[in-house]
């Protein structure tokens, strides 16, 4: 049996669906690095050059707090109506559009405030935040994770969700190495740092227009109920027939408070916790194309020889990766360089070889028909829970941080010890998935065959 679906030769996806996915996927990532990192890191700057390093903290995990449920929000109901319209290009062409105007929103925010404007800022902030978020969810969370279900299939979906799950670190490349000579955080202003950023959605969502193409095989929703359909995917009779689905989320949900943990830090825990300051560009270079090589590996893997086979060996690299981080702490600063680059390889290759092989199995799980309605369910585990719960573990361990870094904000080491202690938890729904994937499979493989015969007929 398992020899029979173990090795499946992949449906070809076809140009225009691999130049779409890498394009708008690769740019709603560089737009979500900047709101997921470098909004964080602005904040943080901001605050530090007002003398209100208390506030770092507060105001990053209202960021991530609200964000994540504005991104929540708004995928549920453009998810909805993605499946009520039967279309999902003019979501992602305009949507990118919006995103990037409002990622120029940002411009207008100085780099530092007096004690009487400081309230103010925390507010633009936020609010922004908050605007340019309800932009990016619908084009991406929502519109483009509808379309790379639909244009995909159980041979395919293994390795162009890993090459995504690789596009925030090309994205992370390039705004920081490519675009970051155009940021500064002792400026004044960088407001021409934010209106380069977001030209780059402007101008791919014109592209979207005319490159993206929605696939002939989509099922519209026809029920004249919107509301009761939107939230089809969180009825209790829904989650008890697709049970799966939900343990396949779960395992998602605590890899993402695991990450969480530690994501929006990044920045300045390299630069200051670590003390490599601007010299992280090599480092940072090597690991990339490291963690590259092993997630687009694992994609292939996963859709020759299934699923199953992957899951456990990237997440017990996970949680070994994130814990071996924390253990920098008590060896000499000698050889923090060195194990980085080591470390950071194996850590964020399995961690984005896992995402890509859990988001593939989710797109698995969705009944036919329901692509849309299940986006807001998805980010309510993928992106609601872990950013509410990952910062909130930061924000616990950084108010009684008592590490310094050579200069500036010096986020803990201990926050990648929660990192990896998270993870561990994410065993057991891992099994689960594990368990099923073999059956899942099958299932997929005899439906899509099924569908050729009825074709040829």
């Amino acid at each position: 049996m398992e020899q029979n679906v173990g090795i499946k030769k992949a449906t070809p996806l076809g140009a225009r669906i691999w130049i779409s996915a890498i394009v708008f996927g690769l740019v709603g990532q560089i737009a979500w690095v900047v709101e997921n990192m470098y909004f964080a890191t602005f904040a943080q700057d901001i605050f530090s050059n007002s003398g209100r390093t208390d506030m770092s903290y507060l105001v990053t995990t209202l960021m991530v707090w609200l964000s994540a449920i504005t991104a929540t929000v708004t995928t549920i109901f453009a998810g909805g109506w993605c499946d009520k319209t039967g279309k999902r290009k003019p979501f992602v062409a305009y949507g990118y559009i919006g995103w990037g105007a409002t990622i120029m929103l940002f411009a207008a925010i100085p780099m530092s405030a007096s004690e009487g404007k400081i309230a103010g800022v925390a507010a633009m902030l936020i609010i922004f935040d908050c605007v340019m978020t309800f932009a990016g969810s619908t084009a991406n969370d929502a519109a483009f994770n509808t379309w790379i279900t639909d244009v995909t299939d159980t041979t395919n979906r293994g390795r162009i969700n890993t090459i995504l799950a690789l596009m925030p670190v090309f994205a992370t490349i390039i705004v920081f190495i490519g675009l970051g000579n155009l940021y500064n955080s002792a400026a004044r202003s960088n407001w021409l740092f934010f209106v380069v950023l977001g030209a780059i959605p402007m101008a791919s969502g014109v592209v979207a227009i005319f490159l993206m193409k929605d696939s002939p095989n989509i099922i519209k929703n026809t029920n004249p109920n919107f509301l009761k359909e939107t939230f089809y995917g969180f009825r209790p009779e829904v989650a008890k027939d697709n049970k799966m689905l939900y343990v396949c989320l779960t395992t998602f949900a605590l890899l993402g408070i695991s990450q969480q943990t530690f994501f929006s830090y990044i920045i300045n825990f390299v630069q200051n916790t670590l003390e490599l300051g601007d010299s992280y560009v090599i480092p940072l270079a090597v690991i990339v194309l490291g963690s590259a090589a092993i997630t687009g590996l694992t994609g292939f893997l996963s859709d020759k020889f299934g699923k199953k086979h992957m899951i456990y060996p990237m997440l017990f690299v996970a949680i070994i990766g994130t814990l071996m981080m924390y253990l920098l702490k008590f060896m000499p600063k000698g050889v923090w360089l060195p194990l980085c680059y080591v470390i950071g390889i194996l850590m964020l290759g399995s961690l984005l070889g896992l995402s890509g092989i859990l988001m593939s199995s989710f797109q698995d799980y969705i009944p036919k028909g329901y692509e849309g309605r299940f986006q807001g369910v998805r980010m309510c585990f993928s992106v609601l829970v872990p950013m509410l719960i990952g910062p909130l573990v930061t924000l616990v361990l950084g108010l009684n941080n008592t590490d310094t870094g050579a200069a500036g904000f010096a986020p803990p080491f201990s926050m990648f010890l929660a990192a990896s202690i998270i993870a561990v938890l994410a065993l057991v729904p891992a099994y689960f998935v594990r368990k099923d994937s073999d059956r899942l499979r099958e299932s997929l493989l005899k439906e899509k065959e099924c569908e050729k015969s009825e074709e040829i007929e």
